[in-house]
């Protein structure tokens, strides 16, 4: 072989880490250890995927099948002049929508929803925050009193308003009979619409605080004590330590109820339905959606319309609470 030659085979075969020449139709140990490992984890990843899959499919399809084809088969319905359980209905296109917006009962409905959604939300949180830095403290008893705090939360919605209807009944009720007791008359609570508007509120706000306080409470253990305690030590008071130390650290727990609050509160139902089954002052969107479906109108489409409205104000809200909101939010 001449030198030449010698020297260009020099250049193809490489060397072993030990220097001598290796086989070019061999490959090295490490790229048949990738090869290997490879092999394995595409493997295991077709395993992972296919678990991933038999767990998770039941649970997609149910969704699919009980949330989402409703929600676009209301939006279907919504087009159409249709009758409850009418063989026959019209499409009218975006003709409910245009009626509702158009109607001098909409802005009743909007004002409604949004005093109740205001006040309720703000209600409960508030007085769930108050509770919940009484119940914070080393007082005997505190276990059972949280545990009478956030029982209305756990009670039936419709049970709740049977008994809050009884106590507010102008005739026969026990505040009433409190009222007759000091030289008072009842106020028609369930006549007037402004007072039937305040009698559900407080209802409501009655037995959701319970859940805002556990909440707020859960969010109050976590704080350091070391903060509070050297807040003290340099000289604040009580209100500055809740100002600057207790509000911001609780701010996620306020952004998190703030937004389950709002959205259960414009889907409260069943303590409307109890206490004011005409919607005499109270026919938020979710209940005016129920009386023209299931009461004297009759109007499943107008109905699907007026749901596709509290639909979009829910995903519009929750939307710019993520946005906006959350920038104020202190996660420590």
């Amino acid at each position: 072989m001449s030198a030449v030659n010698a020297k260009q085979l020099s250049k193809v075969v490489p060397k072993s880490p030990g220097g001598s020449r290796e086989d070019p139709g061999r490959s090295s140990p490490n790229v048949r250890t990738g090869v290997a490992r490879s092999r394995r984890w595409n493997r295991r990843t077709r395993t992972d995927a296919l678990i991933f899959v038999a767990f998770a499919a039941p649970n997609v399809l149910l969704i699919l099948l009980f949330t989402y084809r409703p929600l676009f088969t209301n939006f279907y319905y919504s087009t159409l002049d249709w009758t409850l359980g009418a063989a026959t209905a019209a499409n009218v296109g975006l003709g409910n929508y245009v009626e509702f917006f158009s109607s001098p009962d909409a802005a009743n409905v909007l004002g409604v929803t949004a005093v109740f959604t205001v006040t309720t939300v703000g209600g409960a949180m508030a007085l769930g925050l108050l509770i919940a830095l009484a119940l914070n403290q080393k007082l005997k008893g505190r276990t059972f009193a949280r545990a009478v705090v956030f029982a209305p939360y756990v009670l039936s919605g419709v049970g709740v308003g049977l008994v809050w209807l009884f106590i507010f009944d102008p005739t026969y009720g026990v505040l009433s009979w409190i009222l007759r007791g000091i030289g008072q008359v009842s106020p028609q609570w369930v006549n007037d619409p402004k007072l039937a508007l305040v009698m559900v509120i407080v209802v409501y706000v009655w037995k959701n605080l319970g859940y805002c306080a556990v909440v707020y409470l859960a969010g109050l253990q976590s704080i350091p004590t070391q903060l509070m305690e050297a807040a003290a030590l340099d000289g604040a008071t009580s209100f500055r330590r809740f100002r600057s130390i207790v509000v911001p650290l609780l701010s996620p727990t306020t952004f998190f109820l703030l937004i389950t609050s709002l959205l259960s509160s414009l889907q409260a139902f069943d303590i409307i339905r109890i206490m004011t089954p005409s919607g005499n002052g109270t026919s938020t969107l979710i209940f005016d959606s129920y009386l023209q479906a299931f009461g004297s109108y009759n109007r499943a489409g107008y109905s699907a319309a007026i749901s596709v409205v509290l639909f979009a104000g829910l995903l519009v809200m929750t939307a710019v609470q993520l946005r906006f909101v959350e920038r104020k939010v202190h996660y420590s």
